[in-house]
């Protein structure tokens, strides 16, 4: 099963609360294209976990714009910032033996991070930026990861 796992696009500063910090129009963009590029890499998912957070659940709705996604997402409370890497983890391997090839995760820092180092024995958690996108493959019967490709907005701008 492949396992997509994405940081929420760029988020204000000032909110009421973590939860409720909005994308910024360029945090819409940067997600957007992400999207564009992953649609052709990957044109469709099995499976959408999401962050109840905000930015995250509109990072998800840009995401959508350009990727065949399922109508449902799967809104996780371990998937906020300070969420329970292995408890996600596992649950994605539950996911891989019911026959999922794919699934998108919309998440935070630093819990991104630490999803991959969690699925993938001695991989050190990878830094995301905003919009970012890793790709782990996990193998369903070793259940251990290996983390295929990590991108970014600016990576993507820099090969136009």
């Amino acid at each position: 099963m492949y396992v997509f796992i994405m940081r929420h696009g760029e988020a204000a500063l000032a909110a009421s609360s973590d939860a409720t910090r909005e994308l910024t129009p360029k945090g819409c963009q940067e997600s957007q294209q992400m999207a564009d590029w992953l649609s052709q890499q990957r044109p469709g998912m099995d499976c959408v976990l999401v962050s109840p957070y905000i930015r995250a659940i509109q990072t998800l709705k840009a995401v959508r714009e350009s990727l065949i996604l399922p109508d449902n997402a799967e809104v996780l409370t371990e998937l906020t910032p300070s969420g329970d890497s292995a408890l996600v983890a596992s649950y994605l391997h539950v996911l891989s033996t019911q026959g999922y090839q794919s699934v998108l995760v919309v998440s935070h820092l630093p819990l991104v991070g630490y999803l991959v180092s969690e699925l993938c024995p001695g991989q050190a958690p990878p830094m995301f930026v905003t919009s970012g996108i890793a790709c782990v493959e996990l193998d369903q019967q070793t259940e251990k990861g290996c983390l295929l490709w990590q991108t970014s907005p600016a990576q993507l701008a820099a090969r136009r």
